[in-house]
């Protein structure tokens, strides 16, 4: 048997080849990149300590009004500009898909644009960041869980709302249909998992040229044109607090029907009960019948022996005169049933005469005197008859209007904080670099 020879040895100098290339090149890569990003390694482990946190006992951080220190404009800009960016991780929140039904969709939809356009103006990038806040809000369990509860809460208390444009006034005037068009786009993107990445997991913002009370309490992560955005320190603040899941059924909010179909009938809880099997086989028999034609030259003129004021967009709702004297009311409904037939969404709105208003917008005054309303949807089924009991009393307490309640302007106690104020007044902005912003909200807590 013939002898093999012995195996042959790497040269020393290939050793040193693969030493280089397996172990020093990758300590260079990593040396290098933290010598090129000082923050790097403290980034990588916060995001790992941020992994590792575990949900305080304690209950989420308290939401309180926003109350803005009373610093001249130049002032909080200098002040602001000292506070520092967060140097951790900005995450991107996950997208927010909506769940619910069709309804509570148009209905989350217009609560978002209204919350987006009355606080950014008609300004896409400034509209995006409102509402990947509120989104994040619904999300985070220190909010209510639907989005019309985000938007509007707190629009009931003295002390002040969360969104300031809820109970400040600013709902008495009507977006224009092209802005309101635009905010709804971008609304809509944003329900079907859209996501605004710059302001991540934020919750809190306000202009530059204002100082909340809380801004030293938080960390500001993004800036977006002249606004600042900040997140819960701590836990609170981490990715993991955001899993909240949102409820289903967004409340009706009465105060934005005037611009919002899917908010007419209700003010801030809904007026009518589910529909019944007599309802809904009512509402279909009723979109059957023949639609009787009732367009742009019928304003003014006698229709169903009422005077027609105004036609809303897409001839679903109708405002209407109602005849002199208080007789004939349990007749309402039926020449209600003349509009609406042979349609499948039907809303008629309908006031005295002396009381009548003189077309669209509607305001919360007008609303209030309404006098008869009906409303018909063949799709959910719906087929509903309102009375103002205030005007003419009903048996049934089911047929009557639920009384709208004004709208309540908040005041600052004397005794709260003292040298803070809290501004009630718009502003003009330029939320964007590129567009220019409309009237802008200067803060929400």
């Amino acid at each position: 048997m013939t002898d093999l020879p012995p195996p042959a040895r790497p040269h020393p100098f290939l050793w040193l080849v693969w030493a280089l290339l397996f172990v020093g090149l990758p300590a260079l890569v990593a040396a290098w990149d933290t010598r090129a990003r000082p923050d790097a390694g403290a980034r990588r482990m916060a995001v790992v300590e941020a992994g590792r946190m575990k949900r305080p006992t304690t209950p989420p951080p308290p939401v309180e009004p926003v109350e803005v220190f009373a610093l001249e404009r130049d002032q909080a800009v200098a002040f602001n500009a000292t506070i520092p960016f967060s140097r951790d991780p900005n995450p991107a929140a996950r997208p927010f898909r909506f769940s619910g039904s069709e309804t509570d969709l148009a209905r989350a939809t217009d609560c978002l644009a209204a919350a987006e356009i009355f606080e950014a103006g008609d300004d896409a990038v400034g509209e995006q960041a409102v509402a990947q806040v509120v989104l994040n809000r619904v999300r985070h369990p220190a909010f209510p869980k639907t989005v019309c509860g985000v938007v509007f809460q707190g629009q009931e208390r003295r002390t002040g709302c969360q969104f300031t444009f809820s109970c400040d006034g600013a709902l008495t005037r009507t977006p224009g249909e092209a802005a309101w068009g635009r905010a709804r786009e971008i609304a809509r993107a944003a329900l079907a998992g859209k996501v605004y990445k710059p302001v991540g997991h934020a919750t809190h913002y306000h202009t530059d040229w204002v100082v909340p009370y809380w801004s030293g309490s938080l960390d500001k992560i993004a800036a977006v044109g002249t606004h600042l955005f900040f997140r819960w320190r701590g836990w609170w603040g981490t990715p993991p607090a955001f899993r909240q899941s949102e409820d289903k059924g967004e409340p009706l909010i009465g105060r934005i029907a005037r611009f919002s179909p899917a908010h007419q009938g209700g003010t801030d809880t809904p007026l009518m009960p589910p529909p019944t099997v007599a309802a809904a086989e009512a509402a279909a028999a009723l979109a059957a019948r023949p639609q009787q034609t009732i367009g742009a030259d019928s304003l003014g003129r006698t229709v169903a022996g009422v005077r027609l004021i105004a036609i809303a967009p897409g001839a679903k709702s109708f405002l209407v005169e109602l005849p002199a004297g208080s007789g004939g009311a349990d007749g309402w409904p039926a020449m209600a049933q003349t509009f609406c037939a042979g349609r499948a969404e039907c809303r008629i709105m309908a006031w005295r005469q002396g009381a009548a208003p003189a077309g669209l917008p509607l305001s919360d005054a007008q609303m209030a005197t309404m006098s008869f309303a009906y409303i018909h949807n063949a799709g959910s089924g719906l087929q509903r008859a309102l009375w103002n009991c205030a005007q003419t009393p009903r048996t049934a307490k089911g047929e009557c209007m639920r009384q709208r309640l004004p709208t309540i302007v908040p005041t600052l106690p004397t005794e709260a904080l003292a040298g803070v104020r809290r501004k009630g007044r718009f502003e003009t902005v330029k939320i964007a670099p590129i567009t220019p912003a409309g009237e802008t909200r200067t803060a929400t807590p």
